[in-house]
């Protein structure tokens, strides 16, 4: 239930994006499941097994619905999804798109017996190369990689909670509501308050 929530939050960034670009009905849906279900891919890759949309694709199916419904929306109601609001609807749905999968990463290479480490970093990846994926398909800069908020940050704090709180043996509604809120309270303090790393120190002139 949880990783569907989270393909339907990516795929809806993913659509927002589209709409942005003012791209056709099968752009949206292009670039929702490529969003949706790009990190989770990854991880699966990685993990060697079988990849999940794959073998029960109902998340493509979900992808393409919200795409669909995206691009009917943006049609019918032009600029409703390319303003203030779509813009800021963009960067609240990453955030919690980005929350839910460090969490669903970690536990799932918690499950596969990885080391602790590698399930860390394997969340941390489920949680961002959707998001890479959706940017450079859409021509834009990753933000993952430009952003001087707290982005991949967030994402290790999450999935570094979920692991700590399964180490500790907590059941798993506080591990799913801990892990989420280390990675979404890290990125919204970032972006309500500012908080991210100092910039490097310029290299002084000749």
């Amino acid at each position: 239930m949880f990783e569907a929530a989270g393909v339907a939050i990516f795929a809806l960034t993913g659509a927002l994006v589209a709409a942005r670009k003012g791209m056709d009905p099968f752009g949206f849906i292009l670039l929702a499941t490529v969003t949706g279900v790009g990190g989770g891919t990854l991880r699966d890759v990685l993990l060697g097994r079988g990849i999940f949309w794959v073998r029960d694709p109902n998340d493509v199916i979900v992808c393409t619905l919200v795409a669909l419904s995206a691009w009917t929306l943006a049609y019918f109601r032009p600029g409703v999804l390319e303003g203030w609001a779509g813009r800021k609807l963009l960067i609240w749905a990453d955030a919690a798109g980005l929350s839910l999968f460090a969490v669903i990463g970690t536990l799932k290479g918690l499950d596969a017996a990885v080391p602790v480490l590698s399930a860390v970093a394997l969340g941390a990846m489920t949680a961002t190369f959707g998001g890479i994926l959706r940017d450079i398909l859409a021509g834009d800069r990753p933000m993952v990689l430009w952003s001087r908020d707290f982005y991949v940050t967030a994402a290790t704090a999450g999935a570094a909670m979920t692991a700590l709180l399964v180490g500790l043996g907590l059941s798993g509604p506080i591990v799913m509501f801990g892990g989420l809120a280390a990675c979404f309270g890290l990125r919204a303090g970032s972006l309500l308050f500012g908080w991210s790393f100092p910039n490097l120190p310029r290299k002084p002139a000749d």
